[in-house]
């Protein structure tokens, strides 16, 4: 598809017999008188009026960084002494932690060494019970091997020989064999 073509006219200005005013050079001394007058005004006015108040503004800025700056150097100090005293706290805060740390390990440390002596003494105490025990079942153990011995040998006799002992003799025949 093909774009419509449009055409920029240019028109050319007509000459009406003048000159771009600032450019005439006829009018060359009342421009300069203007821009005098105009310079001095714009110099009275900044003198008198916008230079003191913009020194005013730099003088009171100037005024405002200095006290800024005496107050920042005095936190900076406050704050460095803060630091000092905060680092010996500190150390002085890890210092009673390692002593109550080691007050503790040494506390668990006797409480455990307690401990262990009172299962020692116990465990010794329930083995000297349980020798004492065993001690008992042998004997009672012993003394039923003995009447079994004692039964057996009365029944050996009677089965070999016919003839019926007594329990003292067959005692005194199972203590013959055992010594």
């Amino acid at each position: 598809m093909a774009e419509p073509v449009t055409t920029v006219g240019t028109t050319v200005p007509s000459q009406q017999g003048g000159v771009f005013p600032p450019f005439d050079t006829g009018t060359y001394p009342s421009q300069l008188l203007w821009l005098a007058v105009t310079f001095a005004v714009l110099f009275v006015v900044l003198w008198r009026v916008a230079g003191p108040r913009i020194g005013g503004v730099i003088g009171e800025r100037k005024a405002r960084i200095a006290n800024d700056l005496g107050t920042a150097e005095k936190h900076r100090k406050e704050a460095e002494s803060a630091e000092e005293s905060y680092q010996s706290a500190l150390a002085s805060a890890r210092s009673r932690a390692q002593k109550v740390t080691e007050e503790n390990r040494k506390q668990v440390m006797d409480d455990v060494e307690k401990s262990k002596a009172a299962a020692e003494a116990e465990a010794q105490e329930t083995t000297a019970k349980a020798e004492a025990r065993i001690a008992a079942m042998r004997q009672e153990a012993a003394r039923h091997v003995t009447i079994a011995a004692q039964d057996a040998a009365a029944a050996i006799v009677v089965r070999l020989i016919g003839d019926t002992i007594s329990p003292q003799e067959a005692e005194a025949a199972v203590k013959a064999l055992g010594a």
